[in-house]
């Protein structure tokens, strides 16, 4: 069944009518000249402008594309709440391969459409988009950030990622072990592109035992020259979440695309915590639940991994690299509390983030009308 415009009416039910959507601005973008298809999705203003990357991805189709801007501009809301910062969420998606359709022309075009928005909505690096990509946006758009040194940014959020996902691991062990040092743990990391490479040099820098796959070869080829100890090469996600034929995992570190924990992967889980980098790991509502349910402590992805967008905030007020390590390292506190909180209200960590962040929004909002 689709709408007047043609598009599948789920799409505008999880706009809405669903606990997953409410967002106030949707944004469809299309320029034949150098096409580009672009979604531009808006969750939330209520604590400032909404912030969130540009994810470029060969989506199966528009609906999908849709469907993942609402979810990302969601979570980002959720995570610059938790995070402190004063910015509400967005997130955009620009639909292609990006190693095929990604031209000057393009990025252009997109962002004068970031820009006719008025600064509702400042764009950054995600998935298939890079710090050079930005460095082009921002000669349309004002509102982008995630730019090179050389053009006033501060580069590459990767680092500040991976450091603030490292923190919550960190976290994790002081909440179920006591100690909050990883030594010796065994940590399974699926993806080591961007953010998964530093995350496997904080982790080894410790003395933990790291067990990696990605789909691309070369890029666990890249870890294993870097770190020829410590570190073993894992045949596939599958084989890495059931232990790798070794035992459990202490730690599993879901740093690719979302949807990772799901009704398939859940019950196969050889792990004790679960603290990735990847966005929306959590394939649907309940599978918080499940994790609860199997013993597995699970930290909040869009928690954890706010180094990157603490990073690319502190851009736009001239960046300063130490003072955002030191905002990043206040993730460890951060996610200790969530999971206080969790066991006071007898709830899921994810739930109980959930709620701290929409008592931030709800209450920057109320402020806001009167």
């Amino acid at each position: 069944m689709t709408d007047v415009t043609g598009a599948p009416a789920d799409v505008l039910h999880t706009l809405f009518h669903s606990d997953q959507g409410g967002h106030e601005q949707v944004v469809l973008c299309q320029d034949r000249a150098s096409g580009l298809k672009a979604v531009i999705a808006i969750h939330s203003t209520a604590l400032g402008p909404a912030l969130g990357g540009t994810r470029f991805y060969p989506y199966p189709s528009e609906a999908d594309a849709v469907a993942d801007a609402l979810n990302l501009a969601r979570g980002m809301s959720y995570k610059n709440a938790m995070a402190g910062l004063g910015h509400g969420g967005g997130k955009a998606v620009i639909i292609g391969d990006p190693e095929q359709d990604k031209t000057e022309e393009l990025l252009l075009a997109y962002g004068r459409f970031v820009a006719s928005l008025g600064g509702r909505y400042v764009t950054a690096c995600d998935v298939g988009t890079y710090v050079a990509d930005m460095d082009v946006v921002a000669r349309e758009c004002r509102w982008t950030t995630g730019r090179s040194p050389e053009n006033g940014g501060a580069g590459d959020s990767s680092v500040l990622t991976a450091f603030g996902v490292y923190q919550g691991m960190r976290a994790s062990a002081q909440h179920l072990w006591g100690d909050p040092s990883l030594r010796g743990r065994r940590v399974g990391i699926a993806g080591v592109g961007k953010v998964g490479r530093h995350l496997v040099e904080h982790l080894r820098a410790e003395g933990a035992e790291v067990l990696v796959t990605d789909v691309r070869e070369e890029a666990v080829g890249r870890i294993l020259a870097a770190h020829p100890e410590g570190v073993t090469a894992v045949a596939d996600t599958a084989t890495l979440i059931r232990g790798a034929h070794a035992g459990e995992l202490d730690i599993y570190a879901p740093c690719a695309l979302g949807g990772a924990l799901n009704d398939d992967t859940v019950p196969a889980l050889a792990a004790k915590v679960v603290c990735g980098a990847a966005n929306n790991q959590l394939a649907h509502p309940g599978v918080e639940k499940d994790l609860a349910d199997r013993g597995i402590l699970y930290a909040p992805d869009y928690v954890v991994n706010a180094g990157g967008v603490i990073q690319v905030a502190d851009e736009l007020h001239g960046f300063d690299f130490e003072r955002c390590r030191a905002k990043a390292a206040k993730i460890f506190d951060t996610t200790l509390a969530i999971f206080a909180r969790a066991k006071e209200d007898g709830i899921p960590p994810a739930a109980a983030a959930d709620r701290i962040a929409e008592q931030r929004m709800h209450e920057a909002a109320a402020a806001r009308r009167f």
